[in-house]
C-alpha cells in the first residue's frame, strides 16, 4: 500500500512537472520570433500572430490614454504629456555644426559670402542652363521644366565647348549662376550648380525624376515669380547649400501668382516640389427647421465655402549633395569645402545638412 501510495505521489509530482513544463513551452511558443521558424507556413502564421498582438496592445494603450485624458478634463487637471515618437530625425547624432538662432558668427558670415549681393537684392538673379556634351531626349525636356520653374533662366546649347570657357562666357554676360544638367543612359542623373563670378560649385546626384507632362492631374505654372520654401537645412553646410539654392530665385515673390517652390531636406536628401494654390468655392447644404401652421418643416439652405488645395505643377525630383568646391568648376586644382565619402556613413542617424 505504501509503495503504491508513494508511486501515486510520484505520479502526481511528475504530473505537476509536466504541467509546469507545458506552460513554459506555451510561453516559449508565444515568444518565438518568426525569423527563427524554418517552415514557411508556420513562419507566416507566427508573423501574423505577432502583428495581431502588437495591434491589440496598441489599441489598449490608446484607449487607456483616452481614458486618462477624459478623467483629467473632468477633474480639471493638466492633461498627461503626449509621447513624442522616436524617429531617425529626432534621434540624430549630436552635431556641433548645427546652426543656432543666436549665432553671431553665422550672421556675420552671411553678410560676407558670395550670395549676399543677390539675397540683399543688390542685383537680380540671371541663370544660364546648359547640358553635358552627350545629351539625351529627356535632358531638354527636363531643362524646359526648369525654365518654367526658375525665373530669368536662359538655355544655351553646350556644343563642344569646355565648361571653363562656358563659365568665362557666363561671367562676361553678367550671369549670376550656371546650372549644368548631366545625363547618363538617356536619363538626367546629376546637377552642377556654379555660383558666379566667384563660386562656390555644388555637385548633386539627381534621382526619381518625374517630368511635368508625366504627372497626373498636373497644373500649368504661370510666369509669376514663385515663393521659395526651404526646410530642415540646419547645419553650417546645409545653411550654405540653402543660400546657394536661394540665390537662384528672385527675393521678391509675387504672391498673387500662388506659386510655391519647395526644397525639403530629409536625411540629407533634398526633395523638390513645385505647386500652386487653388481656391475653390463649394456649396454645402444645411437643413433649417421652420414652424409653419404649428408644424415643423425642414428646408435645405445652400452655403458657400471656400476650400484651398494644392495642385502639383512639376517637375518632381530628389537631389543628394556629393561635393561643394571653392570657386568655380576646376577638376585639377580645385579645393573642396566638403566631399561625401562612403566611409563617412558610419550610422543611419548621422546627417550633414
Amino acid at each position: 500500500m505504501g509503495g503504491k501510495r508513494k508511486k501515486a505521489d510520484g505520479d502526481g509530482m511528475e504530473g505537476g512537472e509536466d504541467e509546469d513544463s507545458r506552460q513554459k513551452k506555451m510561453k516559449h511558443k508565444d515568444s518565438i520570433l518568426p525569423s527563427t521558424v524554418k517552415n514557411k507556413e508556420r513562419r507566416s502564421a507566427a508573423h501574423a500572430k505577432l502583428k495581431h498582438q502588437k495591434k491589440v496592445d496598441k489599441r489598449k494603450t490608446a484607449k487607456a490614454r483616452e481614458a486618462d485624458e477624459k478623467r483629467a478634463l473632468e477633474l480639471g487637471e493638466e492633461l498627461p504629456p503626449k509621447k513624442i515618437p522616436r524617429t531617425i530625425e529626432n534621434t540624430r547624432e549630436v552635431d556641433d555644426t548645427v546652426c543656432k538662432p543666436d549665432d553671431e558668427e553665422l550672421f556675420a558670415g552671411n553678410d560676407a559670402d558670395e550670395f549676399s549681393s543677390i539675397l540683399k537684392q543688390d542685383c537680380t538673379p540671371k541663370i544660364l542652363i546648359t547640358t553635358s556634351r552627350f545629351n539625351s531626349t529627356r535632358g531638354p525636356a527636363f531643362i524646359s521644366d526648369l525654365l518654367s520653374v526658375i525665373p530669368n533662366a536662359h538655355y544655351y546649347k553646350r556644343g563642344t565647348y569646355d565648361l571653363k570657357k562656358i563659365v568665362e562666357y557666363a561671367k562676361n554676360k553678367d550671369f549670376t549662376s550656371l546650372i549644368v544638367v548631366h545625363t547618363n543612359r538617356r536619363e538626367p542623373d546629376a546637377l552642377l550648380i556654379i555660383g558666379l563670378p566667384d563660386g562656390p560649385t555644388a555637385h548633386f546626384k539627381l534621382s526619381k525624376l518625374v517630368l511635368h507632362k508625366d504627372l497626373k492631374n498636373h497644373g500649368n505654372p504661370t510666369s509669376h515669380e514663385p515663393e521659395l520654401v526651404l526646410t530642415n537645412f540646419s547645419t553650417r553646410l546645409g545653411h550654405r547649400v540653402g543660400r546657394m539654392i536661394q540665390s537662384l530665385f528672385p527675393q521678391v515673390p509675387n504672391f498673387r501668382g500662388r506659386r510655391v517652390v519647395t526644397f525639403h531636406n530629409q536625411r540629407d536628401f533634398i526633395f523638390f516640389r513645385h505647386h500652386r494654390y487653388i481656391f475653390e468655392t463649394k456649396e454645402s447644404k444645411q437643413a433649417e427647421s421652420k414652424g409653419k401652421n404649428g408644424k415643423d418643416g425642414k428646408e435645405a439652405k445652400s452655403k458657400e465655402k471656400v476650400i484651398a488645395r494644392l495642385q502639383e505643377c512639376g517637375p518632381r525630383f530628389t537631389m543628394k549633395l556629393i561635393s561643394v568646391q571653392h570657386g568655380t568648376f576646376d577638376t585639377k586644382g580645385g579645393e573642396y569645402e566638403w566631399v561625401h565619402k562612403p566611409e563617412m556613413d558610419t550610422s543611419r542617424r548621422r546627417f550633414f545638412l
